[in-house]
């Protein structure tokens, strides 16, 4: 005897359930729910290193960042995720009155595991790539100095400019700001 097919769940569903859940976070694919994997300290320590460095450089901007913990809906997509670190520049935009699930981030940064990195790099950002507002996808690696950046362009091509060395300065120019390579990898144990 095979299992009954289970159904689908629908975004708010996969909402309630991640609202109450205590112990585990999910991602949210098109009524497929996928469990994450905790972070590593060299993943946490450059996630930190990249909300100090943004929230100093937002003094007195209309820019936030958000850690991981603010998941954002890609409605056209039918996705929720947690990225690493979003901004928003501007008017945010929320899902409901929770505000704990944003629909229009300027920016998304992805922490690259040996796990995640095809996801990332793949289907992740094509989903991302369908929010409007979004205008930069950061890529960082953790076990490397490594930081791989798409700019949207006008014609909805995506730009690539890739950085390895610590006097690198990954320049954002839709936010304003700078980030040092050197400061994104502060503290962070690199393999190779």
């Amino acid at each position: 005897m095979s299992a009954a097919p289970q159904p689908h769940l629908s975004f708010d569903d996969w909402l309630a359930i991640e609202r109450t859940a205590t112990d585990q976070r999910s991602e949210y694919v098109a009524g497929e729910v996928f469990a994450m994997a905790g972070g590593s300290e060299e993943h946490n320590l450059i996630v930190a290193n990249l909300v100090r460095e943004f929230g100093n450089q937002f003094k007195g901007k209309p820019c936030r960042v958000y850690a991981s913990d603010m998941k954002v809906h890609i409605a056209e997509a039918d996705v929720g995720t947690y990225p690493d670190v979003m901004v928003i520049c501007g008017e945010r935009q929320f899902h409901d009155g929770r505000r704990d699930v944003v629909t229009n981030p300027t920016l998304i940064v992805e922490v690259l595991s040996d796990s995640t990195e095809a996801y990332d790099r793949g289907d992740k950002f094509r989903h991302y790539r369908s929010l409007d507002s979004l205008q930069a996808y950061l890529l960082l690696s953790q076990s490397r100095m490594q930081a791989e950046l798409f700019i949207g362009q006008a014609d909805g091509t995506w730009m690539l400019s890739s950085y390895q060395e610590p006097s690198a300065s990954i320049r954002l120019p839709m936010l304003e700001v700078e980030l040092s390579l050197a400061e994104v990898y502060d503290k962070v144990e690199l393999s190779s």
